[in-house]
């Protein structure tokens, strides 16, 4: 991670996983933080769980809160399974000044006698606890409390000031409920993360964030996703793709099938990126699976994302055809295999998940497939965009990745969802075809950037004891129609009893 703090400054971390990366090291000590966002897009977690950090430091927090009760603060923290010992609760929902029939002023306006006696109040425990770290929930309650746009803008500027000479570093909550004018308090802080939440048509909540300033720091700007799972907040940096460059040995990868190994002139090179294309079942992601036996059989780590099949089905698929002892191989860590709820994901969450995996050492890649990546975010823009991130990020790490893409149709397969052939270093093409009543599969080479490849089409045989490719298929003609015409003499087809894909 880079930490890129002024020299006069150390970085506070955060306790959230990725909110570091994100604010270029930490909260700046010292520094004046706001942290906005409408009601359950977990402010109350962020800032718990960073005092908390501050906690586990040794360093003393003190969490002054005008909207949540101590109450409430405790349940928050017993649903992430957190204990509040070390942390302060100043706890002003129910003070006096607050309460109904309270505020019977006759020289000053209310509010100068309520928001003076909350100010005393927040300086009296800050005096008493001598916090490192501070965190106010209750912006918007102050806005009501000064209820002028000039008086709010001296409170903060005050508490900044206070807080500046005690050496504090503040993180300020706001529900952006009540807004006061024009007076905007970003302009006040050092720092600025904004939270958003939006519920898509079907699905969990998507929740992102993004960072509009930060004085004395350079931080990574952008959109962020972010989720809160038990434990707490953790954010997924946003992937970019050329701040990842590594140097790699463009190594051949085998499929332990030979005919389809000669086909690709040796196999795949080390940072590309694969697209098999076809109709369902025709054996797409058995091709890419025969990679990921032939690599973790040379020692190599492998993972696989499987959008649109069962694990367990996967399991004994491979087991069955290519890959033998495939729940040892995850016992010890060479193989990460995963299926992804496509109802429960983000982009910056899948890429988040992809480049750990990368970072523990996965040499072989394969997603499957593409149409369930798509179905998982059929409301977010930009998806090839993210695609070509992520591809190019694997490239740049010597990464062989395998992308299985369904086509609609059978016979005659049409054009996939969303075309991503040209992101591809090379691409397989996989076809049905009918031959003495019989539905029989070819595969051909349609594409390869980094070499010479075989262009001719052959058969594609998946059977009990593996994956065959036979000889070209130079005596039919149509064979990409579905319905070839045979004009041999001798049909050079593989002899064996077809299986399930």
């Amino acid at each position: 991670m880079d930490e890129n703090c002024a020299p006069h400054d150390t970085c506070v971390p955060t306790g959230v996983p990725g909110l570091d990366y994100v604010l270029g090291g930490g909260f700046l000590r010292r520094g004046f933080y706001l942290l906005q966002g409408d009601p359950g897009s977990g402010k109350t977690t962020f800032a718990l769980q960073y005092l908390m950090e501050c906690g586990r430091r040794g360093e003393p927090g003190l969490y002054v809160t005008l909207t949540e009760t101590k109450a409430d603060l405790e349940l928050a923290c017993r649903s992430h399974g957190w204990a509040l010992d070390s942390v302060e609760i100043c706890d002003l929902t129910r003070a006096d000044f607050n309460l109904a029939g309270k505020s019977d002023y006759v020289v000053f306006h209310p509010s100068e006698v309520e928001l003076g006696e909350t100010t005393r109040q927040i300086l009296a425990e800050v005096e008493r606890t001598k916090p490192q770290h501070l965190v106010f929930d209750g912006l918007s309650e102050l806005r009501l409390l000064a209820a002028d746009p000039l008086r709010y803008r001296r409170q903060l500027l005050s508490l900044k000031h206070h807080f500046e000479q005690q050496g504090t570093t503040v993180l300020l909550l706001d529900d952006r409920s009540n807004p006061m004018g024009h007076i905007q308090p970003e302009s006040l802080v050092g720092g600025n993360i904004v939270l958003e939440k939006y519920l898509p048509g079907y699905g969990g909540a998507r929740r992102r964030l993004s960072v509009t300033k930060v004085r004395g720091a350079d931080f990574r700007d952008g959109y962020h996703d972010y989720e809160i799972r038990k434990g707490g907040v953790v954010v997924h940096p946003r992937l970019v793709a050329a701040e990842h460059h590594d140097r790699f040995e463009p190594k051949m990868f085998a499929s332990g099938v030979a005919n389809l190994d000669k086909m690709l002139e040796g196999g795949l090179q080390a940072g590309t990126t694969t697209l098999l294309l076809g109709p369902a079942g025709v054996g797409k992601s058995t091709i890419g699976m025969q990679y990921v036996a032939k690599a973790l059989k040379e020692g190599r780590r492998a993972a696989v994302f499987t959008f649109d099949e069962v694990i367990e089905t996967l399991f004994a698929r491979s087991e069955k055809l290519c890959l033998d002892g495939i729940r040892g191989h995850i016992a010890s860590g060479q193989l990460h295999a995963q299926q992804v709820d496509p109802a429960e994901l983000s982009p910056g969450e899948f890429a988040d998940k992809v480049s750990r995996v990368v970072e523990e050492g996965a040499k072989v890649i394969v997603i499957d497939s593409l149409n369930g990546y798509l179905s998982a975010m059929p409301e977010e823009r930009f998806l090839t965009t993210h695609l070509h991130e992520l591809f190019s990020y694997l490239n740049q790490k010597g990464v062989v990745t395998i992308v299985v893409v369904a086509q609609h149709g059978l016979l005659m397969a049409n054009a996939a969802e969303l075309d991503v052939s040209y992101l591809a270093d090379t691409v397989l093409l996989l076809r049905y075809f009918e031959v003495d009543a019989q539905i029989r599969q070819a595969v051909s080479v349609f594409k390869k950037r980094t070499g010479p490849h075989e262009r001719s089409l052959r058969e594609l045989l998946i059977t009990k004891s593996g994956v065959q490719v036979g000889e070209p298929l130079r005596d039919f003609r149509g064979i990409l129609t579905g319905v070839p015409q045979y004009e041999g003499k001798v049909r050079p087809l593989v002899e064996g009893e077809a299986g399930d894909a």
